[in-house]
């Protein structure tokens, strides 16, 4: 079976990056958009608890990103990040074992969908307070620069986030110290659900940045190209010493807030706008039109990342959930503390 001709845009130009690339950026939003899904319907059928916050439509800006850093960069964010986590290399099994709760997934089922770890990854969260983050991050790149590394760390928030006070702090310490630190908004129009129009007279949210001087832009969101480019460029300059940068990444979210979030502020008509510029969708058809590759290789990867679901789903069924035992492992340091040793 082949992949469907599809109706829709493409970016029908002269391919300004290799095969391997536009493949790479394909298969892990692919993998993201199914990931998410799977989360829904585990969700609906309460395998997963608590809050879950999906990724969908957002999949180009954690494709594009990776492309343009390096490993050992660091990366914090907020809530929404499962596509971040899967991205960064967390795998399919250990992030769905953790939305289950299950012993076997990336925080032996302790953090749940609002807090991935990974410190062998560099990712360190996934943070549930809105804009916690953003000091975190500002804190690990003054600990490269401290250590003399050329590291940089991410630090993404939403645009609800940008209005908490410790952005403003942490930007002028970060700018005053010349940290290396790219914060990236990622702006999906909506925080929780009250339109940027509605909570500030400034809604252009690169512009944050000029009150410290900070080398700021906005980007498409919407296609892994302009973020790989953005994102390329600020790094560059982060690593040759001249501080932090700040782009705002406009993307959008096909679902609620939440998986509880009915998603009635918004009309249907602006919705169906974004989902014509579809990152998975039009970038297909960018592959597909400029003879990148062929319909079976896009198929081959279709059929991947669906056995890929389908036995992270088997695997999350089947682990163990974690032993009451281990409560308190992880979370407090009784050896050093003797007074917590209950």
């Amino acid at each position: 079976m082949v992949a469907e001709k599809k109706k829709g845009a493409s970016r029908k130009t002269k391919p300004a990056y290799s095969k391997e690339q536009y493949l790479s950026w394909y298969e892990l939003m692919l993998r993201i958009r199914r990931f998410e899904e799977r989360a829904l319907m585990a969700y609906g059928q309460q395998k997963i608890r608590g809050f879950c916050h999906v990724y969908i439509g957002q999949e180009a800006v954690a494709a594009g990103m990776e492309s343009a850093i390096t490993p050992d960069d660091a990366i914090v964010t907020a809530y929404r990040q499962h596509g971040t986590a899967l991205g960064r290399g967390v795998s399919s099994r250990a992030a769905m074992a953790e939305l289950f709760g299950k012993a076997t997934g990336v925080n032996k089922g302790k953090g749940g969908s609002m807090h991935f770890f990974s410190a062998e990854r560099r990712y360190f969260g996934g943070n549930g307070i809105v804009g916690a983050q953003i000091p975190i991050g500002t804190g690990i790149a003054f600990a490269e620069k401290y250590k003399g590394t050329t590291n940089l760390c991410v630090t993404m928030f939403g645009d609800g986030a940008a209005r908490q006070g410790a952005l403003y702090e942490s930007f002028n310490m970060a700018m005053t110290w010349k940290l290396p630190v790219l914060y990236i908004c990622e702006n999906n129009g909506y925080a929780m659900g009250t339109s940027v129009q509605r909570t500030s007279n400034v809604t252009e949210m690169y512009k944050i940045g000029a009150a410290f001087d900070m080398p700021s832009e906005v980007v498409d969101g919407m296609n892994p190209e302009s973020v790989h480019e953005a994102i390329t460029r600020a790094a560059a300059h982060i690593r040759a010493g001249n501080g932090p940068y700040y782009l705002e990444i406009r993307t959008y979210r096909y679902k609620g807030h939440s998986v509880s979030d009915p998603a009635k502020y918004r009309t249907k008509e602006e919705v169906q706008e974004y989902m014509d510029r579809d990152p998975t969708k039009v970038t297909e058809r960018t592959i597909l039109d400029n003879g990148i590759a062929t319909e079976e290789e896009i198929q081959a990867i279709k059929d991947k990342i669906k056995a890929e679901m389908d036995e992270a789903m088997e695997f999350a069924e089947n682990s163990p959930y974690p032993d009451p035992s281990e409560l308190y492992t992880d979370n407090y340091l009784q050896a050093d503390y003797p007074f917590l040793n209950w």
